[in-house]
């Protein structure tokens, strides 16, 4: 089987699935090498993955929250996936939902397409680092801005050889790195109502950091607009959200009753770094991890407008498989 990706070709060879797939999937792109084929999209990668994470699950609802992404995008993808297919591969109709025969014959070659892409990747990889060993780390972004990168430092002063590659992503891509086997260790934040969406029983934790959620507004704004959350009169005080199907989104959703509080939502991003510069230009509050806003607590810019009760603890932590470091990564790992 060939797939498509960005121009170029992975050829994907499993016994499993009846030849009739594999003959018609490769021809249909060695006839339309562009990127879209007979009008159906290019093939997606991530379609892949949320069809074996459908197929393990039955259940769009929890397949979509292990994807880290809306049930409406991951419904949309999945039918993508069946239009590439030109099949159904899921039968809805059923309760949990079953894949199709032809969903079960699809199902072998896409587990076997998503591990050979990611080891032709890290095979890639390894080559082009020559003989310099890097030391392979997903973060989310804030972690790998706010914490990793003074850690590194730290720890390089104490190991001058040591080099590190550090993919700073999404909650799921950090996850799906880790249990690929392309990084060495993952940094996210673990909540007592929310964790990442992996079975971490096959790697080690570490609790690095106790971090907390803070609902930060700026200085001028919020003592000229008179904002504090115990405030239940006048106006709502301008919220800059994060997106709910992110992880600090789903903390603050498990953590905070938002309609008891004279709020309302202005603005909703992804991304903690772009909220912290709304949050500065006085648009709004935010809940803010307090490593990310340390300096602007500190020289006053940014004042939280919350009672302690408002705060969320959350806590940076480590994951990894130690069975397969090498020497680097075993001595950075016992300095984190």
């Amino acid at each position: 089987m060939c797939l498509h990706s960005n121009g170029r070709r992975f050829r994907i060879s499993n016994s499993n699935i009846s030849s009739n797939y594999s003959q018609n999937a490769y021809l249909m792109l060695k006839n339309n090498p562009g990127d879209h084929i007979w009008g159906v999209e290019a093939m997606d990668l991530n379609w892949l993955r949320d069809f074996e994470c459908l197929a393990r699950t039955l259940n769009f609802t929890r397949a979509s929250n292990e994807r880290n992404i809306t049930q409406s995008a991951f419904s949309r993808r999945i039918k993508a996936l069946e239009n590439w297919v030109g099949l159904p591969l899921v039968n809805r109709a059923t309760y949990p939902i079953q894949l199709t025969e032809a969903g079960q014959n699809f199902l072998p070659t896409a587990k076997a397409a998503i591990a050979q892409l990611t080891e032709s990747r890290q095979s890639i990889r390894d080559a082009d680092r020559g003989d310099t060993r890097f030391v392979r780390i997903s973060a989310l972004h804030t972690i790998s801005i706010n914490y990793l990168a003074h850690q590194i430092e730290r720890i390089q002063k104490e190991i001058p050889e040591l080099r590190t590659r550090v993919i700073s992503d999404s909650l799921s891509t950090c996850c799906e790195l880790l249990l690929e086997g392309a990084v060495d260790i993952m940094l996210v934040y673990y909540h007592q109502y929310v964790s990442p969406k992996i079975d971490d029983t096959g790697f080690e934790r570490k609790d690095l950091l106790s971090d907390k959620l803070i609902p930060v507004a700026a200085r001028d704004a919020a003592q000229q607009q008179g904002w504090h959350l115990s405030n239940r009169d006048g106006a709502p005080i301008p919220h800059l959200a994060y997106e709910q199907s992110s992880f600090l989104g789903q903390v603050i959703e498990n953590s905070i009753s938002i309609e008891a509080l004279n709020i309302e939502t202005i603005y909703i991003d992804g991304l903690v770094e772009t909220i912290r510069r709304r949050l500065l230009q006085g648009s709004g509050f935010a809940w803010m991890p307090q490593t990310a806003v340390e300096t602007e607590l500190q020289n006053g810019s940014l004042v939280a407008i919350g009672d302690q009760s408002l705060n969320i603890s959350v806590t940076i932590s480590a994951l990894a498989n130690p069975t397969y470091f090498d020497d680097s990564a075993r001595k950075m790992w016992s300095l984190l």
